[in-house]
């Protein structure tokens, strides 16, 4: 028969213990902890402390361990557990990651998160995490197009020179106009979505002539600076990038 690891307190120890185990202002869990330790410095055994208090033997000797190691330190506060081992290791989510931006699955234009499941021997649950925490999304797809201008390079060249190494004094501006645009709205007002219904508005339209949309693009955060303006002259376009 194992026997407990025998409990002596210092008179602080034991006044400390005592003003915990009475609940004045403590959590209950270390009142109990308290008594606990209190009990087993009388020489009772792991088995009577947990008889009496209601709690596992187990408990009661882990915490006695805890104490004769650490002294009040080691029951004042709960023990440290290390966090949830991630059940798909860092290799396979690696794997993941690579399959979806480097490969495409056979016959379909985009891997789901059902295939990618099934071709990784992870859950579709799992697979839909890894994108959302490494920012995919094999759905999406955009559109790009070359220039067809014979100096594109030339101009190119300048224009990234200008960012990768700026000469002093020099301002650079991101922006564009797109004119022509038809100033549109409906004749009639829509109703608003409800239950069991989408957001409606008539077929029909009526024109407002045209806008001019001026854009530029805020280098710091990517986002984009537009106004509309009902005409398309040189004083507008000053407004923009001024």
């Amino acid at each position: 028969m194992r026997i407990a690891a025998k409990v002596e307190l210092s008179e602080g120890q034991r006044k400390q213990l005592e003003s915990w185990a009475a609940g004045r202002r403590v959590p209950v869990r270390l009142a109990e902890r308290a008594k606990m330790i209190l009990l087993a410095a009388q020489g009772h055994t792991d088995k009577e402390i947990g008889a009496q208090l209601g709690i596992w033997r187990g408990t009661v000797a882990r915490w006695r361990t805890r104490f004769i190691a650490n002294g009040v330190a080691g029951i004042e506060r709960d023990e440290t557990r290390p966090g949830r081992k991630p059940k798909i290791s860092a290799r396979k989510v690696k794997a993941i990651v690579a399959l979806t931006t480097q490969q495409r699955p056979d016959n379909a234009t985009h891997w789901s998160t059902r295939s990618m499941a099934a071709v990784s021997g992870v859950s579709a649950a799992s697979v839909r995490r890894i994108w959302q925490a490494h920012g995919l999304k094999p759905h999406r797809v955009e559109t790009f197009k070359i220039s067809n201008d014979k100096h594109f390079k030339e101009k190119l060249e300048d224009i990234v020179g200008l960012y990768l190494n700026p000469p002093e004094h020099a301002l650079v501006f991101s922006c564009d106009e797109k004119s022509q645009i038809q100033a549109l709205d409906r004749t009639q007002p829509g109703l608003p979505m409800k239950r069991g219904r989408a957001q409606t508005m008539t077929h029909d339209y009526k024109r407002h002539g045209v806008t001019t949309l001026f854009a530029a693009l805020n280098t710091l955060d990517g986002s984009i600076i537009g106004q509309c303006q009902t005409k398309h002259r040189h004083q507008e376009w000053l407004g923009v990038v001024a």
